[in-house]
Formats: structure tokens, sequence, C-alpha cells
């Protein structure tokens, strides 16, 4: 029998602003879509945490017997500035600064985002669609819009138009924000003309000569609106509804809501069932931010070349830090904090370890059923990580306490508990025994140090392409070069 027939989880929905009992659309059955990154710069910390969210939420699913259709998309045309219709595209912005073209901006930072969830062991989803790879789709949803009633054609440009749709529907039923509030309060812009309101959103653009991501459309030769993207690849590989809907917190307006509204408006149901946003990360008390210097990058916290903090510190430490929280708190990462974070994931490491040295008895003086039930309880409630950790480090007493022997567990039992608990260290929180991973640390390093060899070699050579293929492999592996004065070193 799969596990999900003997658990009840909840999800907090924020369009409910509840708790409410998970029932998938279709039985064992989940499908989930996550907004991805737009890939014009290294992704940042924030963003690390919340697709690791996604992933404790993906690795619970699936423990408990789901068969999980994650899709998380890549945001391949950065067209939008704070999050508005007008403004140069992020990612030819990057690529004219850079003197490069726009698609080697974006293998460039979507390697690098690969790189850095796949040292902080997220697993990859099981889609992961391009905005540019899905234009034919969004093309189609726009003509549905049009035909509908609620997209409008100005100079080219299609505009999504909020106050016909409000008539018929309820947008803001994400946000809790009123449409004439919302009209009140935004005055006419700039560049707004084409618009029949100011808060309608462009479901197509066209493009300015000087632009260089564009397509052909039956309106001009241009490119998609960014809620649109979303809608096209979510339905597109999980059907006009489904499961659920995730992403950060300030995803939830205008972004998240302008995709309810084209979903409804194009196929007159809602998107939807669930939808889940996680919380943001502060940084020593204040907003990340690169202009004032208050800011670190995932890969800055394992070298340790940071003004920050005062060591490195390696990718699980960080991992179990930021599941410290639960996803829809806020979380402030300081130096302190990670400290403590580094001794208590060392303590449930060694006790894990210790389990192999405990011998069974003929009687279990301990409650194994309690203590899997309160793990279970605490994933249950909104997946909430902070309360399974406290339940885990009961079991750190337990090991303790048996190691002791002031208390005793039948071989079935051992065998059990043992099971539980590195199931949801390793297989839930997606947690990594470094201590174990380090035991082949000599052999690993005679392999790179060849390796750095052969690049030395082919660099020599003018090899460059050979030079630049063994450094990005590495890379991709979780193996960091670093090429300085007294030749080239490298880190894990």
């Amino acid at each position: 029998m799969p596990l999900y027939k003997t658990q009840t989880l909840k999800i907090y929905n924020s369009l409910s602003g509840e708790k409410e009992i998970f029932t998938p659309i279709n039985e064992g059955n989940v499908g989930m879509y996550v907004c991805g990154p737009t890939v014009y710069s290294n992704v940042h910390l924030g963003n690390v945490r919340t697709f690791m969210s996604f992933d404790v939420i993906f690795r619970y699913l699936k423990h408990l017997d789901y068969k999980v259709r994650y899709v998380r998309n890549i945001t391949d045309v950065g067209h939008i500035v704070d999050d508005v219709d007008e403004g140069e595209d992020k990612i030819a912005k990057k690529a004219r600064l850079d003197q490069v073209e726009p698609m080697e901006i974006v293998q460039r930072y979507t390697v690098d985002f690969h790189n850095v969830l796949k040292l902080y062991n997220l697993l990859p989803p099981s889609i992961e669609p391009t905005a540019t790879g899905h234009i034919i789709e969004q093309i189609a949803i726009i003509k549905k819009i049009i035909d509908n009633g609620i997209g409008y054609i100005a100079n080219g440009s299609v505009y999504f138009d909020v106050v016909k749709f409000n008539e018929i529907n309820n947008y803001g039923q994400l946000s809790g924000r009123n449409i004439d509030d919302m009209l009140a309060n935004t005055r006419e812009l700039d560049g707004q003309s084409d618009k029949r309101n100011p808060q309608d959103f462009a479901l197509w653009k066209k493009a300015e000569p000087q632009h260089i991501m564009r397509w052909p459309s039956p309106w001009s030769d241009g490119f998609p609106g960014w809620h649109l993207e979303c809608t096209a690849m979510s339905t597109k590989y999980l059907g006009n509804h489904f499961d659920i809907h995730g992403g950060g917190m300030d995803l939830k307006f205008p972004h998240h809501e302008c995709e309810i509204a084209q979903n409804e408006a194009c196929t007159g149901q809602t998107p939807v069932n669930y939808w889940m946003h996680a919380n943001m990360l502060t940084l020593n008390g204040k907003k990340m931010s690169k202009s004032t210097g208050n800011n670190i990058l995932p890969m800055e916290i394992i070298t340790g070349e940071n003004t920050i903090l005062s060591k490195a510190f390696s990718p699980s430490v960080t991992r179990f830090f930021m599941l410290q929280a639960h996803y829809r708190s806020n979380l402030d990462f300081t130096n302190d904090a990670i400290l403590a974070a580094e001794k208590g994931y060392f303590r449930l490491m060694e006790a894990i370890d210790g389990l192999k040295d405990i011998n069974a008895s003929a009687t279990s003086t301990l409650s194994i059923s309690n203590w899997a039930a309160a793990c279970y309880e605490a994933m249950n409630d909104d997946f909430n990580s902070p309360i399974l950790i406290a339940q885990l480090f009961e079991g750190v007493r337990f090991i303790n306490l048996l190691k002791d022997n002031k208390e005793t567990l039948t071989q079935t039992d051992l065998e059990l508990f043992s099971s539980l608990i590195k199931g949801f260290v390793f297989d839930v929180l997606g947690l990594e025994d470094e201590k174990a991973v380090g035991n082949n640390n000599e052999k690993l390093e005679g392999v790179v140090n060849m390796l750095i060899e052969m690049r030395n070699q082919a660099r020599a050579n003018k090899d460059f392409a050979l030079s630049d293929q063994i450094r990005d492999q590495l890379m991709a592996i979780g193996i960091q070069l670093k090429d300085g004065k007294e030749g080239t070193s490298f880190t894990v």
C-alpha cells in the first residue's frame, strides 16, 4: 500500500489563506510547477532557498509514494525590468554589456544555476522547459484570450484587459487586492498610452528596432509577456488544471495573479488547486543587495571567499541551516546562525554514523512507532522541516541512550529506526554525510590533479576548448578549479 494512503498531508494554500488537506486531482499523481530563474546573472542565495524549499516538498511527496511530475522553467527571455512591461530586456542588456550573443548569457547562467543547485543536492525537476522553446504555445494562448474578448491589440502589442476580466472573474483573488483600489492608486505612466487601463499587462510586446530577441507573430515581430510564459509552460506539461504551483513570495503579485487571470480567460477554469509561496531570506537583518555590499553568493559560502562569514561552510551545512526555518518564515542568514547550524549538523551526522556500532537486544524499551509518527506529523503539517529536525534530534537522544546501554531495541526495531532516521535525513531533507563523502578524498585528489595536469597541457597547446571543457565538467560535479600565481587548486 502506498504511504500516502496512511498519511494526511496538509498544505497552506495562499489562495484560501488556510491549511488544507491535500487531495490530488488524480489519485497517486501530483503535478507541481515552480517558477524558475531568469538567467541573466548568477543565482543568488534567496533563489537557492526558494528552490531548496520546493526540493524538500518534491522529496517528501515522492517519499509518500506519489508519482510526481515536477516542472520548473528557465526564463530565457528576460525582457522585464522591475516587473513592468517597459524597459530593456535583462538578458539582452547583459549581452550588450559583455558584447556577446544573448543566448551566450542564457547558457552561462543556466550552467551556473544547475551547478549551484547540484552542489546543494537539489534533485533535478522532471521537466525543465525554456520560455523561448514555447513561443508557439504562447501565441496560441494569446489568440484564445483575444477571441474571448479579454485581450486587445494596440500598435502591434497585445494587452490583457484587467477591467473586462474582472467583470466576469475576480482579479486579485490570490493577492487579496481590489481592482478599483489598484486603479485609483495607479498614476498614468509614460509608455502606457497603448493600454486601456494602467493595470493591464502585456501578453505580447512589439519589439523596437534595437531589440535583439524577437519572434514573428500575427501582431508584430516581438516577444511574449513574462506572465504568459509560465502559463504556457505549466499548462502544456501539467494540463489546464493541476495540483500545485509554487514560487517565491515576491511572485504572488503581479506574476501569479496574472497567471490565474490568463488561464481563466483562456480556458474558463482556475488553473491550480494549491498555491504555495516560500518566504524571503535576509542577510544580517537586512535585505540582500549587491549595491550595498550586503550580499553573498552560494559559491562564496562554500569557498569562504567573502567578507560576511568567518570561514567556509559546506553545502550540507548551509542546507541544514536553511531547513531549520519553515519555508513560509523569514530567515536571517548570519555568521553566528550558520556556525550554530554547523554544530547541529555534525552532531546529527555523528549520531547516524554511530548506529552501526549499536547492538540489538531481545527486547525494545523505546517506542519507535511514536517517534516515527511525530516525524510524519511534522512533515504532514505543511512540510514543517524545523519541527522534523527537532524530532530528529530526539532520535539522536535515542541513539546516545542506546550507545550507553540505557535503552534497548530489538534487531527489527533497530533496523526500522535506522531506516526511518536515514530516510528523513538523507532522502526527505536531502542532507549528505560529508564525512562519508570525504572518505574518498585521497583518490579524488589524485584524479583531479591528473585532470588539472591535462588542462595545463591543453592550455600550453592553446587547446582552449579542451581546457574549458575540463573546467566546466569538473564544476558540473561540484569541483571548482581556482587558477593562481602558484598554479591551479581545487575546492569541493
